[in-house]
């Protein structure tokens, strides 16, 4: 059976972490933004927002977030992201998923310093021409964040289906703050994640890895079927 476009085009998505310098039309941009609020959401509440940057304002906020994590300042935690404590097959997860990409660096795993500056690009948003800095209102539910993620994904699948390559950025949440600060964010506005976007470089070692799927019978069961 062959792939429907879909299928082949979330077969290809990965996690770029290297771009080329290529900009990004505007023109793109306002069409991936617009697939992306196509997502469904509980009462139609439609809830998350795209603060979009790119030039001299990518470049502005990098350098405010580099700079706290060069400073040594304390992260923040506006939200939970990851169970804690982590469970021990979760962790065997995130651990491989990290050894796959510092050992496509060439980074050993007791190289801390090379752990450290290969993280650090977390906030240089991976040297994509453009950078996205996702926020929810802070007092929509739990469920809002689901309807977020859904949007998260067409987005992404948008992007990909343009020739574009991106990243989701749950290290930018570590310094909310910052970004809220620099972006003159009203008050109720949660930052959830980055996004990095622009055409993946190919040549790129961090981008020739893929991480592992779960097989279907971990994550799934089928019943009544014959």
């Amino acid at each position: 059976m062959s792939m429907t476009q879909a299928e082949a085009l979330l077969a290809s998505r990965r996690s770029t972490r290297a771009f080329l310098s290529d900009p990004v039309p505007r023109a793109d941009i306002e069409r991936i933004l617009r697939s992306a609020r196509a997502a469904p959401s509980g009462a139609n509440l439609q809830p998350g927002r795209f603060h979009v940057l790119t030039g001299d304002a990518l470049r502005d906020l990098s350098a405010a977030l580099v700079g706290a994590v060069d400073r040594g300042q304390p992260p923040v935690s506006q939200y939970s992201y990851f169970p804690d404590p982590m469970p021990a097959d979760l962790k065997a997860k995130q651990r491989a998923a990290g050894y796959a990409l510092y050992a496509a660096l060439g980074v050993e795993r007791r190289d801390v310093q090379g752990r450290r500056a290969q993280f650090r690009r977390n906030y240089e948003f991976f040297g994509a021409p453009v950078g996205i800095v996702v926020t929810i209102h802070a007092g929509m539910g739990k469920g809002c964040f689901m309807d977020l993620g859904m949007a998260l994904m067409a987005l992404m699948i948008a992007a990909q289906g343009l020739g574009y390559a991106t990243c989701g950025i749950g290290a930018l949440a570590n310094y909310a703050d910052v970004a809220h600060d620099h972006l003159g964010l009203a008050q109720p506005e949660l930052i959830v994640c980055g996004l990095a976007l622009g055409r993946a470089d190919p040549q790129a070692p961090q981008n020739q890895f893929c991480t592992e799927r779960d097989t279907l019978d971990r994550f799934a069961t089928l019943r009544g079927f014959t």
